[in-house]
């Protein structure tokens, strides 16, 4: 992995594009109070900050794009360490970059390593915290866009430091 004074990460995996800049999409958007960043540290990519339900609010997110270079992956897999709440992945197609995001939700464990593995059935399309009727089948190759979010209504401060993201075929 590489330092940069830029918010980034490597993917390890042979996906095309290595170093990941990450944009920050909080629930101010929509007038909410969450407040997040998200910076490198000791290799790590660092998402950290402050849900706050006032004003309707109630999640923080970091985003990024990738090219996978059509790769067929059909797992991913997320080296980090949390601290024992809940996240969801959120990944885009083409046909989906700004609206609908599949997204699979799983919980940390508070202060411990752990390695956590996804597969496209693990996912499921949805909008503004709602599953859409539609599911399209996800392909791994046809993501654009990673991102990790906060919600459900999980107040207060958070902490998830993310080592690596592989894009795998086993």
């Amino acid at each position: 992995m590489t330092k940069n004074p830029t918010t980034s990460l490597l993917l390890l995996s042979g996906s095309g594009d290595l170093t990941l800049h990450w944009q920050i999409v909080n629930d101010s958007v929509m007038g909410g109070l969450s407040t997040s960043q998200a910076y490198e540290k000791d290799n790590s990519l660092i998402f950290t900050g402050n849900v706050s339900l006032e004003n309707n609010g109630g999640f923080a997110s970091i985003r990024t794009t990738i090219n996978t270079n059509k790769e067929n992956a059909n797992l991913i897999s997320l080296r980090l360490k949390g601290d024992g709440k809940t996240y969801q992945l959120r990944l885009r197609t083409s046909q989906y970059l700004d609206g609908p995001a599949f997204t699979a939700s799983f919980a940390t464990l508070k202060d411990q390593w752990q390695v956590v593995t996804f597969s496209p059935t693990d996912f499921s399309l949805t909008y503004r915290g709602k599953t859409l009727e539609q599911q399209p089948e996800l392909t791994f190759k046809d993501v654009q866009q990673l991102g990790l979010m906060i919600a459900k209504k999980q107040q207060g401060n958070f902490q998830l430091e993310l080592a690596q993201i592989n894009f795998e075929h086993k």
